[in-house]
């Protein structure tokens, strides 16, 4: 099992971190473990706990962190705050976020996650739970449509879900060539100079099958919460689905006064609970974009708590 070790704004992420040798770290998406070892060989004295849904991920990440001040745990990074408190972490220094499919899930032929590769059709993170086959096989038109236009921002969501529908009553769809060519199908011929297009409805399957943005608001605030004063919430994200979830969640972190401006006075009580690292996000330079093209979307967002 070979996980990739090419974390995304590798550098900025530490950075960002300001990582105090004895504070008390989470990673929540460990992945290949490749952010998290970059905390941990910081720490003297402190702590890092690194979280992952994907059992193959907490295998290689045990492995991988070993000899560090780290503990892998298996856990939605959704559950933190019952994971931490479970090994007597209530507060923290800083956190980090680093959502989407990692390299080696998509890699990974059978884990079902690419298109560019045949293998069943599952896209589970947690390798447990309704698949994408499940989705495609079991769903109406109108909700595999609805899927497709909300997660995946597909225009030809209507054409592909009536496909895809059209297509299992001869046979069940079980592969990712299978589905990709099945959208290739139901895809005008003038719209296939825009990428692949299996691209958009194979990330809105992902999306929907691990419930990733369901998750991610109430997940964002119950980091923030685990923070101390003065920690760290950073964010890694990948499509700007969850990059505008992010991206309010840390307006709403830094907004203090919502009183009518015509009031003389703030009744409201509320002040601001954080600001931002950086105005403007952060994103990955020349020389990482030549050795890593996957790091080409990736935002990272940085808010302190104050």
């Amino acid at each position: 099992m070979e996980f990739s070790h090419k974390p995304v704004l590798f550098n900025e992420v530490i950075e960002s971190l300001n990582i105090k040798p004895n504070g008390i770290y989470v990673d929540g998406t460990a992945g290949g473990a490749g952010h998290s070892l970059g905390i941990a060989k910081k720490l003297k004295g402190g702590r890092l706990f690194s979280l992952d849904r994907d059992p193959d991920a907490v295998m290689v990440a045990t492995e991988r962190l070993k000899g560090y001040p780290a503990k892998v745990i298996h856990s939605n990074f959704k559950d933190m705050a019952n994971a931490l408190n479970n090994e007597g972490i209530s507060k923290v220094d800083g956190i980090l976020l680093d959502l989407g499919v990692s390299s080696y899930q998509l890699d990974t032929a059978e884990r079902g996650f690419s298109f560019h590769k045949n293998a069943a059709l599952d896209m589970r993170m947690s390798k447990s739970g309704t698949s994408a086959a499940d989705l495609v096989n079991n769903l109406t038109a109108k909700e595999l449509a609805n899927i497709l236009f909300k997660y995946g921002e597909e225009k030809f969501a209507n054409r592909i879900a009536k496909k895809i529908v059209e297509t299992r009553q001869d046979e069940p769809i079980t592969t990712t060539y299978m589905l990709a060519d099945i959208i290739s199908a139901a895809y005008p011929a003038a719209a296939r100079r825009d990428g692949h297009p299996a691209r958009k409805s194979f990330q809105a399957l992902r999306i929907a099958v691990n419930g990733e943005l369901e998750i991610l608001e109430g997940a964002i605030e119950s980091a923030f919460n685990l923070l101390n004063v003065g920690g760290v919430l950073s964010v890694i994200t990948f499509h700007s689905l969850e990059d505008r979830i992010v991206k309010q969640k840390f307006k709403e972190f830094c907004t203090g006064c919502t009183c009518p401006p015509d009031f003389p006075i703030c009744v409201c009580g509320k002040k601001p609970r954080g600001h931002l690292l950086n105005k403007k996000p952060v994103t990955a330079q020349e020389d990482e974009l030549k050795e890593n093209t996957r790091a080409r979307s990736a935002i990272l967002r940085t808010i302190i708590k104050d």
